[in-house]
């Protein structure tokens, strides 16, 4: 009886194996190039000092535009080849563009019911003055001159979504899949948290065992919410969303359950705690319905039979 032949089985196999590394050190060279561009000026001025946030801005928004680059070097050394550009993969497209940046927006926000009844309810004009303060044109040009605010709300969330979910996850896709893939990006974008522990330790704020217990806590919602993130990303096809709910997530910070423990109305605040999250889950497929959003080009790199874009 004559064997089958297995070398092709083998280069197959081997072939994909490649790729994986390929996916996997193209992620990391990203994540280091946006960390260590942080480094770049050296300073000892605290990293919210005007001029170490406009150096650094400049520093990862340079790395988001050379990110691009990076996907298309992937595509090249991992021989793929896909009926989509390197910027549709990376979700910047219109099709669909209207719903993917309010859907996902609007979804968070229902998360975040109980802050946002928490500050209405704190606010002593209530629900009214939460909203004229929202649309309140005065305020957003404030908004608009600090170099704070324009990091936290507008150059986070754009580069960083444009590099840990734009770039990252075309790239690891076809390695690992959908599922895989919405949990392994998000803990290149936990770790590359960890760079605070440097910053923290130069300046000498707390102890050590602090440092790291903050870290430790960062890393956890960090990469929670990177996992979110990607699962939007991966249901839209589209960057937008993951950048507007990024930005609105910073401006509100983690929800304040100890708060709402003790304030006079506690009973009320934990019921719009509960229904945020209770509506959350529920409405969390129906809003990320592919239907919304026309033909996902990231699904474009898995196999048809394994895709659940």
């Amino acid at each position: 009886m004559v064997e089958p032949e297995r070398g092709p089985i083998m280069v197959v196999k081997q072939h994909a194996h490649t790729k994986c590394w390929v996916s996997v050190l193209s992620c990391l060279l990203l994540a280091c190039l946006y960390v260590g561009s942080l480094y770049v000026w050296r300073s000892s001025l605290p990293r919210d000092h005007p001029s170490v946030i406009k150096h650094r801005c400049a520093s990862v928004l340079l790395v988001s535009a050379l990110s691009p680059v990076v996907v298309k070097a992937w595509m090249h050394w991992a021989d793929v080849r896909v009926d989509a550009s390197v910027w549709e993969l990376m979700g910047v497209r219109l099709e669909g563009v209207v719903p993917a940046a309010v859907l996902p927006l609007l979804l968070t926000m229902v998360f975040y019911l109980g802050p946002l009844v928490h500050s209405a309810m704190d606010n002593t004009e209530g629900f009214t003055g939460e909203l004229l303060s929202a649309v309140d044109v005065q305020s957003w040009r404030l908004c608009v001159g600090d170099v704070v605010w324009l990091r936290n709300q507008v150059v986070a969330p754009v580069t960083e979504e444009l590099v840990f979910r734009g770039a990252m996850l075309p790239m690891l896709l076809p390695c690992t899949g959908p599922t895989a893939a919405v949990f392994m990006a998000p803990l290149f974008f936990g770790v590359a948290h960890f760079h605070h522990i440097v910053e923290q330790r130069r300046l000498r704020k707390d102890s050590m065992s602090v440092i790291l217990l903050v870290s430790g806590m960062q890393f956890l919602y960090t990469t929670v919410f990177g996992a979110f993130t990607a699962f939007i990303f991966m249901k839209t096809g589209h960057v937008v969303g993951p950048v507007l709910c990024h930005s609105f997530c910073n401006s509100q910070g983690l929800p304040d359950i100890s708060s709402a423990l003790q304030h006079p109305q506690r009973s009320a605040l934990l019921f719009s705690y509960l229904m945020g999250f209770l509506l959350f889950l529920v409405l969390l497929f129906p809003l990320t319905d592919p239907f919304f959003y026309g033909a996902i080009p990231i699904c474009s790199l898995v196999a048809p039979a394994a895709s659940t874009c």
